[in-house]
């Protein structure tokens, strides 16, 4: 019943007084009520109007981060660059859905296939069983039958945790001889030190492929409840250095054993303790060709210039097919018998700048002819040589030379000296170099493998800044190369490290190939 009604039925005359205060007092408590119930629902339509904006903004924002996120180009940045734009974008993509999941939950549904890889057979797995309270039916008090298992899996992870392994040696004397017996120590990179090889893997990891400075691994240990000085580290990656570098050695003598070789170089700075700066290094790198037959190998070399006599003296009389860029460097192995294999990839990269800065139709056109020499490459990935060569003179070498003959044609039309004829002479004047690779079954297309390899090392000295000398130079070389040939091969680094260092002391010479990380 409303106030309305109660007033209506209200009789003033005969009420009396008492009455008459109880009832003014029950109206005046329902018309605060009413009042109450008004600002409420004015308050819950403001809060909703809110929440609709909020709503409407992030699915906006949401929507523009995926058109961004999936119409970027892959050129569109460096390669470090676009590493860090997609995880941001990653990043923010999953918290503004989850921020629209808080504002507007869903009903649970039936989850979804997401697509993704199982977890690895050979992680140990901790089971944890979790058994209702009761094994009688809570409706009949029957007792329950077992028909099956749901299982879930979640990955874990244990951060760095230092123990202490004890190595007890009993001493047995013979009181006959008077001597003492004893088991021997087990041997040590470092005799008597402090680490286990698994303490010193993970340093050199750390250092080498996670690029961490010294006192960064100082501070983690200590962090750990562990001080290891940086004294103590810079010692152990010193004496590691030298005796992995045979282990190096060895595969540079494999590596030139190969008939193609890819090559590139990049800067590193190197601290040039007399003038309290730094210089400009060299780390020169080489692999192995994937076409070919053979576990891949990578090698690093550090030089102090970028002079093309590092290159000459690396390779010293070895002959075969070298891919390389345009660098000037190179030349003069080409007029010692080497023979010259030019990247497509470079030469794409100049119509790709053309077309990024003003969407120009014949870099355009440029661009989709290379495409489809590459969707050729990727067609015979899994094919044999043979099979290679001949899919390759059937459908790439005839696409080569329509692309030269429309090269030439238009270049006679571009204006002298523009970012169109460059683009063009670059490919041109290198030719008959990208071309070979059409020729054979085995050579490759570009010189990306190499690039690819080096391009941790470019990440990675934003973070250790310089070589500290050029001895420390060669020894990063030396254990860079080891590490990059294990995950070229597919070999976990850590793993390899940790049991190579375990049998290296006792190895002989002659067995050194047993501990290459290298996929028999």
């Amino acid at each position: 019943m409303d106030l309305a009604t109660e007033l209506a039925q209200f009789n003033l005359h005969t009420a009396t007084p008492e009455a008459l205060a109880a009832q003014v007092s029950a109206w005046a408590e329902q018309a605060r009520q009413l009042q109450q119930d008004a600002d409420l629902a004015v308050k819950q339509r403001h809060e909703i109007q809110v929440k609709d904006t909020k709503i409407a903004a992030l699915t906006l924002e949401l929507a523009y981060h995926k058109r961004i996120k999936f119409s970027s180009t892959s050129e569109a940045f460096t390669a470090q660059q676009r590493d860090l734009f997609d995880e941001t974008q990653e990043t923010d993509l999953n918290a503004m859905q989850a921020e629209l999941e808080q504002l507007a939950p869903a009903p649970r549904a039936k989850a979804k296939p997401t697509g993704r890889k199982p977890l690895p057979a050979d992680l140990p797995r901790i089971e944890h069983r979790h058994e209702p309270e009761s094994c009688s039916c809570g409706a009949c008090g029957q007792a329950l039958v077992k028909i099956g298992e749901d299982v879930t899996e979640q990955l874990d992870v244990e951060p760095a945790r230092f123990f202490v392994q004890r190595h007890i040696r009993s001493q047995y004397a013979c009181r006959h001889c008077e001597t003492i017996t004893a088991a021997a120590i087990p041997a040590s990179i470092i005799d008597g030190g402090l680490a286990t090889p698994s303490l010193h893997a993970w340093v050199v990891i750390q250092k080498y492929l996670d690029h961490l400075p010294l006192y960064r691994i100082e501070q983690i240990s200590t962090r750990h409840g562990v001080a290891i000085s940086r004294s103590t580290l810079a010692e152990w990656i010193g004496r590691i250095g030298v005796a992995l570098q045979p282990l190096a050695e060895r595969l540079a003598e494999l590596l030139k054993q190969r008939s193609v070789l890819h090559a590139d170089e990049t800067p590193v700075p190197q601290l040039d303790p007399g003038k309290g700066k730094t210089k400009r290094a060299y780390l020169w790198a080489y692999r192995s060709n994937n076409l070919e037959p053979g576990a891949p190998i990578v090698m690093f070399e550090f030089q102090p210039g970028r002079s093309g006599t590092h290159v000459q003296t690396f390779l010293g009389d070895w002959q075969g097919h070298l891919m390389v860029d345009d660098y000037g460097g190179y030349k003069h192995l080409f007029r010692q018998g080497i023979t010259e294999l030019a990247c497509l990839a470079h030469a794409r990269r100049k119509f790709f700048d053309l077309h990024a800065a003003n969407k120009h139709p014949v870099a355009e056109e440029a661009l989709q002819r290379i495409a489809e020499l590459y969707r050729l490459e990727e067609d015979a990935k899994n094919y044999s040589i043979e099979q290679r060569q001949r899919w390759r003179a059937e459908h790439a070498k005839p696409r080569l030379d329509a692309m030269h003959l429309w090269l030439l044609q238009t270049r006679k039309t571009s204006a002298e000296g523009g970012a169109l004829s460059r683009a063009i002479d670059y490919g041109l004047k290198r030719w008959p170099a990208i071309l070979r690779y059409a020729d054979s079954g085995h050579l490759p297309i570009d010189n990306n493998p190499i690039e690819n390899a080096i391009r941790p090392i470019a990440v990675g000295k934003k973070n250790w800044l310089f070589a500290g000398s050029e001895r420390a130079g060669k020894r990063a070389a030396a254990i860079q190369t080891l590490l990059a040939t294990a995950k070229a091969n597919g070999i976990e680094p850590f793993a390899w490290l940790k049991d190579t260092l375990e049998k290296l002391p006792t190895c002989p010479n002659s067995r050194l190939d047993e501990l290459l990380p290298l996929r028999i």
